[in-house]
């Protein structure tokens, strides 16, 4: 049971592939499909000290549920939307009494 309220459902893709030339790529295949999920994508506006130009930087937070098989370089497809997301980070409090949501912090690959 999930803590956030979900607003889409999550397919979790994972595994490589070798092309003709001997490069590896991300395959579609899901390990999973339907995990309920909160996606929230969100802008900042960033500036740094070498480029005081202001730049607008998109990301995206998802919620699932405690116990999901989910890991870092996976990645997720919104299955409301088919965007694609590689899963950069994946963390969850410590509870001995609840079982807390995992947060996944996303980067839109599509």
């Amino acid at each position: 049971m999930m803590q956030a309220v979900a607003t889409t459902s999550l397919a979790i893709l994972r595994g490589t592939t070798t092309d003709a030339y001997g490069d590896e790529q991300d395959t579609d295949t899901p390990v999973r499909t339907g995990v309920p999920a909160s996606l929230v994508e969100q802008s900042r506006r960033v500036t740094t000290r070498d480029d005081p130009t202001p730049r607008i930087v998109r990301y995206a937070v998802a919620r699932v549920p405690a116990g999901t098989d989910i890991t870092d370089q996976d990645r997720v497809r919104d299955e409301r939307t088919g965007a694609v997301y590689i899963v950069d980070a994946v963390s969850g409090m410590d509870n001995p009494a609840l079982q807390v949501d995992r947060r996944l912090d996303l980067r839109r690959t599509t």
